[in-house]
């Protein structure tokens, strides 16, 4: 499966907001943004008003590289928003927040988004005590996050277990550290997900 191998603090850079792709390094003194790095390349940017296709664009760069989704893939979501009842970007932002890889970040299971796909992808949690791979996977509400029996003796999944209780969960998940495990109490609402972008924009953007 494609996915950005780069280095993601270029990506903080060029959007000039932290978009927390490198775990607890982005809340270190060693952050670029934190330390006024300006956006990669041999020359800075020309400083002239961006055209307002410049800003749907960044907008939509940022939600896409928040949530490690590439363009088709995000162009998918957005087909998909646009069939549902209610505010299409509204939409849209639930459904990248229902994405297994971003609920078990948002459970404090993984320390970065990045992470937590690697983690799924390996196996190392059960959806309703099926085993599921795909990062992708939209949950359901009453869906039951668990890590999987025999990952709780690997050492890292024990030391993410333990920074989890330190971590504030979501009021649409519930996490339960004794049974390693979360559960999908319902769905997000806007002013749940923190994520620094106008969904707005994305969808005039994908609507021209």
């Amino acid at each position: 499966m494609a996915r950005y191998t780069g280095p993601v603090c270029r990506l903080c850079r060029r959007e000039a907001v932290k978009l927390y792709l490198k775990g607890e390094r982005c809340f270190g003194p060693k952050c670029p943004v934190e330390k006024g790095a300006g956006p990669p390349g041999g020359r800075s940017l020309m400083r002239r008003k961006p055209t307002e296709y410049a800003l749907q664009l960044r907008e939509k760069q940022k939600a896409r590289r928040v949530y490690g989704v590439l363009e088709r893939q995000f162009r998918r979501y957005y087909h998909k928003a646009t069939r549902a009842r209610g505010v299409t970007g509204e939409y849209l932002l639930q459904l990248l927040e229902r994405r297994l890889d971003n609920v078990v970040y948002r459970l404090g299971l993984a320390s970065s988004r990045r992470e937590a796909r690697q983690l799924v992808r390996h196996g190392h949690f059960l959806v309703n005590g099926r085993a599921v791979n795909i990062p992708s996977y939209l949950v359901e509400e009453g869906d039951v996050v668990a890590v999987h029996p025999r990952s709780r003796t690997s050492p890292r999944l024990k030391g993410l277990l333990e920074a989890a209780a330190t971590r504030n969960v979501p009021a649409w998940l519930e996490l339960s550290l004794q049974q390693a495990q979360g559960r999908v109490l319902r769905f997000p609402e806007r002013e749940e997900i923190d994520i620094p972008v106008e969904e707005r924009m994305i969808i005039e953007r994908y609507s021209r």
